[in-house]
């Protein structure tokens, strides 16, 4: 989603169109993204609002990956949640309790207030026995005062004081687009991946057997593509350039 369709809030180049050239030819298709503050209703307003028309069953964020996890693990589970409305309605609709008492999981997401309180309750659930999920690794986020610490970075506080590592759903792991993949119920093999990061999408699809495209829109350039293990199927200056293969 962001670097891809929309970068601060504004439609990339050909983002929009993009879209509705997939919507016209009845393509199947998800917008991804590793955040997991807002909810699939949220995310579709902010694209309306950058003037891009996106179901909401189009989308697809790490809540909503992390919830499908945890349902096919423990089905009517419970779990203590920190996290944004996206994460928490994610779990209640996957049919899962939401509790601070002997819960299956710890599941870690991303807010924009983490309380030392709800971390100190993390580590004493999970060293009581609780099993520790994390909605993504992404260390820092984005603020209009610059970088914010992330769900990887608080993941790691709580690792240090517990000596537990959280699994991680969402980007690199394939286990973000596989779960993608059955929600359209496509196959990696006629499956295109669009990203702008290599160290999570290109990563990630490739692991996944998905055809990956790297768009210079988002985070990582042209000239550092060359210092990675792999390679993109093909690298692109925007997601305009892409239209045509539809």
């Amino acid at each position: 989603m962001d670097g891809v369709l929309v970068h601060e809030g504004k439609a990339l180049p050909g983002a929009a169109e993009f879209v509705r050239t997939l919507r016209e030819a009845g393509r199947p298709f998800l917008v991804l993204t590793n955040n997991s503050i807002y909810t699939e209703r949220d995310l579709r307003a902010r694209l309306r609002g950058a003037g891009i028309d996106v179901p909401e069953g189009a989308i697809w964020t790490s809540a909503l990956a992390t919830a499908q996890f945890l349902v096919d693990q423990v089905p009517g589970g419970s779990a203590y949640a920190i996290g944004e409305a996206g994460l928490t309605t994610a779990l209640y609709e996957a049919g899962y309790t939401l509790t601070e008492t002997d819960p299956d999981y710890v599941v870690l997401g991303e807010t924009r207030t983490y309380s030392f309180e709800a971390i100190t309750r993390a580590v004493r659930l999970i060293q009581g026995g609780a099993r520790f999920i994390a909605t993504n690794p992404d260390v820092t986020g984005p603020s209009a005062q610059g970088d914010v610490p992330a769900t990887g970075a608080v993941a790691a506080m709580i690792t240090a004081a517990t000596g537990r590592s959280p699994y991680f759903v969402g980007k690199p792991n394939p286990m973000m687009f596989r779960s993608a993949l059955n929600r359209i119920d496509a196959h990696s093999e006629t499956t295109a991946m669009v990203g702008d990061r290599m160290d999570t999408d290109v990563v990630a699809g490739i692991e996944a057997g998905l055809q990956t495209f790297l768009v210079l829109t988002g985070s990582t350039r042209e000239h550092q593509v060359e210092t990675f293990p792999f390679r993109p199927g093909a690298v692109v200056p925007s997601i305009q350039d892409l239209i045509g293969l539809v």
